[in-house]
């Protein structure tokens, strides 16, 4: 008997069947499917920050002072072996004990050395201002300079300043002034710190079931990646706001307590900080004198350099790492589009994206470097390899 003629889609038993070749037509559409879903998903982010983009900082800002209390929380919980409600209550009696002890043994001399503050900064901006205008060059940049900074142009209302930091009326601010919303933000965030989980796992149950293992991770990331920035961030902020203290007071600088409070408290913005809280120091000393305003400039630059050759590194070495460049673009970005809530919060903010995005996408090979990365043990000057890698990047 003769074999029946097998049929082309026949295939031998225990044999897997030929793959098919996908029609290109298919694949393309697969394509742009993905990529309007992508676009859809960025134009619905963006018009959202946009919107409600006050709502959004607030949300985040609480968020932080949870993941802050939540933290200390653990840690007490820990050293202590106390129950996690007690050790909570315990951070949030500490803390308020300490705003508490500092306001009644300093807060009067805060309070006077910051009116008289004031009262400093405005007198030496009206001098500065009769000064320029008593030359050509000084009136000339007058000239060119819009009247919310304290220039002579004309139509000027809205300044430099306000461009770049936006404005701190909002939805939230309207509806409950400045007092309000930081009193929801230290409410909300207590709330979250008391039941994280419940929170946390609310807003997993919006996920797909098949990526809520990725997005449980990316909030553990995140919420590590907060608490290692506002660490690092509030060793930075003590160590600026003493040295400054401490400097003034030894140069004679009237005012040294309330200058160094604000030289603290405004480091809690990186670079941009630095520069705001020099400024009011450098006025008043100036008032005093030249050679107290240049040894108050020169106090403040030293400061500075050892705030970013020594305290920086290693801050990052045990916190968060982040490009100076991308920093100073994120507080630009944030603060253009979010108002001054946006310019404060744009740095944990972006460190936290940028420890998503690192968990959530794929090491580089090496191959697909533009060079070999700046941290390879045994890179010498000079070797071969590492030019040959450069030459061809």
């Amino acid at each position: 008997m003769h074999a029946a003629a097998r049929r082309p889609d026949d295939t031998p038993a225990g044999t897997a069947p030929p793959e098919r070749e996908m029609d290109p037509r298919a694949v393309q559409l697969a394509r742009i499917h993905s990529l309007l879903q992508v676009t859809v998903l960025l134009a619905v982010l963006v018009l959202s920050i946009w919107l409600i983009g006050d709502v959004l900082m607030v949300v985040f800002a609480a968020t932080l002072v949870a993941v802050i209390l939540h933290n200390l929380a653990i840690r007490l919980e820990r050293a202590m072996r106390l129950p996690y409600w007690l050790a909570l209550s315990l951070v949030v009696a500490g803390v308020l004990g300490a705003f508490v002890a500092l306001f009644w043994s300093s807060g009067p001399a805060i309070s006077e050395q910051a009116a008289r503050l004031r009262a400093a900064l405005a007198t030496q901006a009206h001098s500065l201002r009769g000064q320029l205008n008593a030359s050509p060059l000084g009136r000339t940049v007058l000239d060119h300079l819009p009247q919310s900074l304290g220039g002579n142009e004309a139509g000027g209302d809205v300044g430099v300043g306000s461009r770049i930091a936006g404005s701190m009326t909002g939805v939230v601010s309207q509806a409950f002034g400045a007092a309000g919303t930081l009193a929801v933000i230290l409410i909300a965030g207590l709330y979250f710190a008391l039941s994280p989980g419940l929170y946390a796992n609310g807003l997993l149950r919006l996920i797909p079931p098949g990526h809520r293992p990725a997005a449980r991770a990316m909030l553990v990331v995140a919420g590590r990646t907060l608490w290692a920035w506002t660490a690092g961030q509030a060793l930075d902020m003590a160590v600026v706001g003493i040295l400054s203290g401490l400097g003034l007071w030894c140069i004679g600088v009237p005012l040294a307590l309330a200058l160094g409070v604000v030289a603290g408290m405004a480091n809690f913005i990186p670079y941009i900080g630095a520069f705001v809280g020099a400024v009011p120091a450098v006025l008043v000393g100036l008032s005093q004198g030249t050679r107290e305003g240049l040894l108050v400039l020169a106090l403040y630059a030293a400061i500075q350099f050892f705030e970013g050759n020594v305290m920086a590194p290693l801050i990052q070495r045990h916190a968060v790492q982040m490009p100076p460049g991308l920093t100073i673009l994120s507080q630009t970005v944030f603060g253009t589009i979010l108002g001054l809530p946006g310019l404060i919060l744009a740095s944990p903010l972006t460190a936290a994206l940028l420890a998503v995005m690192d968990h959530a996408t794929p090491p580089l090979d090496e191959t697909d470097r533009l060079g070999p990365p700046d941290d390879q043990p045994g890179d010498q000057p000079g070797d071969p390899a590492r030019d040959q890698a450069c030459d061809e990047a």
